[in-house]
Formats: structure tokens, sequence, C-alpha cells
């Protein structure tokens, strides 16, 4: 039986969080990276959270632990990056999230065109919303095997307000 994205319990997700940062790319030029993931708080814990991101994932055709996927090439992509008054606004069709885009994230994101975002499965309890995070701890979080191989990874083109 093939699963729909209406299977989806929005409430398995637990809280969404998104963080946008920067940081210096292979190229040596700096990349704007998003990063999104639950706090594993919702009831049945990491578990049920990881489940219900991967469903939220693979409904809209983002391969978990998968090839890279270019928004440029998917114009059909059902997943979005607006970029509007300091923040970055990830949509999708079951949810939006939001996150405050440091001066340096706005800076990168324009000279590029887009985002690097990167969608785990994997819980992070740390990283509550409100919380000072350390670089030295999200680093260790987003650049983790076990983050990583638990994510998609989107390319995903900048727009900006419409007039």
């Amino acid at each position: 039986m093939t699963s729909t994205s209406s299977d989806l319990r929005l409430a398995d997700l637990g809280t969404l969080v998104l963080l946008a940062w920067s940081g210096e790319a292979p190229d040596g030029a700096v990349m704007p990276y998003l990063l999104a993931y639950s706090l594993g708080d919702a009831e049945g814990g990491p578990r049920t959270t990881a489940a219900a991101v991967e469903h939220l994932l693979t409904s809209n055709k983002l391969p978990v632990g998968g090839d890279l996927v270019d928004g440029d090439d998917r114009p059909g992509l059902s997943v979005s990056l607006l970029v509007e008054a300091g923040r970055a606004v990830v949509r999708m069709p079951q949810l939006v999230a939001r996150a405050v885009a440091p001066p340096e994230w706005l800076a990168a994101v324009e000279e590029r065109g887009y985002a690097y975002l990167v969608f785990t499965t994997r819980a992070w309890p740390a990283g509550r919303p409100g919380r000072t995070v350390e670089a030295a701890d999200l680093a260790a979080f987003a650049g983790a095997d076990e983050t990583l191989n638990a994510a998609a990874h989107i390319v995903l083109p900048a727009t900006g307000p419409r007039p």
C-alpha cells in the first residue's frame, strides 16, 4: 500500500525548528545553510518524530539519506524558500517554518541566490527555540554522520517578497 501525505499526523512531527547560519563552503565562499529538525517532543518521543519527518519528506519526493535535490532542476519542487524582513521562510504543503536570519546569512543568500537546506529526521532536543545555540554544538549536531545520513539535502532557490 502506498502512503500519502494525508496519512501524516502533524502532531507526530513534534516541535519543528528551523535554523539559519552561514559557513565556508568547499568553494571557499560563504554558504547560507538552513537546518530543519524536530525536538523529538511528540507523544512517542524521538522515534515517532523521526518516522513522521521521514514520511513528510518522502511524501514530498525528498529522499532521506539520498542524493542532493537541486531546486533549480526541479521546477515542481514542493518545498520553497522565501526571504523577507530578515527571515527565512521554508514552505511545504503541510507546513511553514520560519527562522530569523543573521546578516551574514542574508548577504550569502543574496549573493548565491539559494540556500542549502538539511532537513533531518534526527531529533535534537538541545536545539530548543529561544536558547542560544553555541556554534560548536550546532556544528557537532549538523555535521554528525547520524544527522546528515538521516536528512534530505536540498538546494533551495531563494525568492523575495512580491511587490
